[in-house]
């Protein structure tokens, strides 16, 4: 929760010790070069807050960090505003020095020093000596800068490879989607798939991909996952080999590659899978389109995405929502990776499966990830154990994904700390969009960089990420 606050904090902290430094506020040269180091130290911490975020999950010592640095953040906040304050008395007395003058007769001259020095300079130390402390900490605990939307190094080396049989539940969605990718349509169309992390987009999306119906119907195909960078020239070149193109010095420049994929689809039926992309720029999906121009009818290109804004942008209204497994699809899986086929022996290990699983929400991923946690453990106790902890703080070896911090993560620091006030919300209570909009903004949670763009419109497009990206259920939403 620190990470919430100071997400929202160091940038309000930064902003006013900047001009602190700009206005000179800061007369001492002692004081102003110590405030110079605090700027060049608070955004290499700030840098590394979303390290932390993730550590503090499992580590105590990450956890009481960020809570010292909250405790900080708002010290020199503190701070600032006293020097603030004093550069306005000192413009106000300046300003008023006649009658200031003839009224400093009359009071005592030990009330009217107001030595900057003297009761800043025990303050300034104090902090100074705390956030040094908390840089070198920074280093013991091996913090590290991350961008706000790296994903897991894994996601890069997603394949089309797919285990058909291992895959349950999505016999009704496979069908549903076939339809759609086997219609005979002008030129190209997109089959947009979305739903949070861990739904199973990928997995539906290599089912399609090897199903013999399609490989028989398109005549080239190509799989690409795109995860957070979308690089048109990479994606382009993914695409061109994929489809049979030869590697060339000449298609290193951008243009002579996309030429060359034109050519290449030219009147072939093809089907491309963009898999976890995360752009919302319509100029890059504009970018890397262009070659697919003369494709031949009935062409298909499956997006699967956690973020509907790109779609929206291409005129997607309707996407495909991936729901949930249901619950004995979800405990099959969940039975699977535990490796238990029979449960008619361990009866009691099929009544705590089933609370673990019914913690899961449905998500393919997290069943998956749980079970496997519990394989070769057929000790009732392991299981309870499992069941009634917070599973959110499982040790997760590298692999074992928390269910309910699938999508959290990938939230920015703006959205993380509207979730967090989400969460305010008592279950089942209905409320109306706008008026969480208009709490938000009463809050102060609300910052907008566009002079024409209106706080409403911010949150608007605040509450529809939210609801895309981690499937918050809001009720009669207007």
């Amino acid at each position: 929760m620190a990470e919430l606050v100071l997400s929202t904090l160091l940038p309000v902290v930064l902003e006013k010790l900047a001009s602190v430094l700009e206005n000179k506020i800061a007369r001492s040269k002692g004081i102003h070069s110590e405030l110079k180091k605090w700027e060049d130290k608070l955004p290499l911490i700030r840098a590394v807050l979303k390290d932390a975020s993730q550590k503090e999950v499992k580590e105590e010592a990450v956890k009481l960090w960020l809570n010292r640095l909250q405790h900080l953040s708002y010290d020199i906040d503190d701070f600032l505003d006293g020097l603030a304050t004093d550069a306005m008395h000192r413009e106000f007395i300046k300003e008023s020095q006649p009658i200031t003058n003839k009224v400093r007769k009359f009071i005592p001259s030990c009330c009217t020093s107001f030595s900057l020095s003297t009761r800043v300079g025990s303050k300034l130390d104090n902090i100074s000596t705390r956030l040094q402390d908390l840089m070198e900490e920074k280093e013991k605990l091996g913090l590290i800068v991350k961008n706000e939307g790296s994903k897991d190094k894994n996601r890069v080396y997603q394949t089309s490879l797919v285990d058909a049989p291992s895959i349950v539940g999505r016999v009704g969605d496979k069908k549903e989607l076939l339809q759609k990718l086997l219609a005979d349509e002008p030129n190209f169309s997109i089959v947009p798939i979305v739903g949070m992390g861990g739904i199973g987009k990928t997995t539906l999306s290599r089912l399609l991909y090897n199903d013999q119906l399609v490989k028989d119907h398109f005549e080239l195909k190509a799989w690409v996952c795109v995860s957070d960078d979308f690089d048109s020239f990479k994606i382009s070149k993914v695409i061109y080999q994929e489809v049979g193109g030869e590697q060339s010095k000449d298609l290193e420049d951008f243009n002579r590659l996309q030429v060359a994929l034109k050519d290449r689809l030219k009147g072939k039926r093809f089907l491309l899978v963009l898999d976890d992309v995360w752009s919302e720029k319509l100029a890059d999906w504009e970018a890397l389109a262009a070659p697919f121009s003369e494709v031949a009818d009935g062409s298909k290109i499956i997006i699967t995405t956690r973020k509907q804004q790109l779609l929206n942008k291409l005129g997607c209204n309707h996407p495909y929502d991936l729901k949930e497994l249901s619950p004995n699809d979800a405990f099959s899986l969940f039975a699977r990776y535990a490796g238990i086929n029979d449960f008619e022996s361990y009866p009691m290990l099929r009544l705590h499966g089933e609370g673990i699983v019914k913690k899961c929400k449905g998500l393919p991923l997290a069943s998956k990830a749980l079970g496997s946690s519990l394989r070769g453990k057929t000790d009732e106790e392991d299981w309870k154990q499992l069941l009634y902890n917070e599973i959110w703080m499982l040790e997760d070896g590298g692999d074992i994904v928390p269910a309910l911090r699938l999508s959290y993560h990938d939230l920015s620091a703006p959205l993380k700390h509207l979730f967090a006030y989400c969460c305010l919300i008592p279950k089942d209570y209905v409320f109306d969009k706008k008026d969480l909009v208009l709490l938000w903004m009463a809050e102060g949670f609300l910052h907008n960089s566009d002079p024409n763009k209106t706080m409403e419109c911010l949150g608007e497009e605040y509450f529809q990420e939210l609801l895309s990206l981690v499937k918050v259920i809001f009720s009669t939403c207007a």
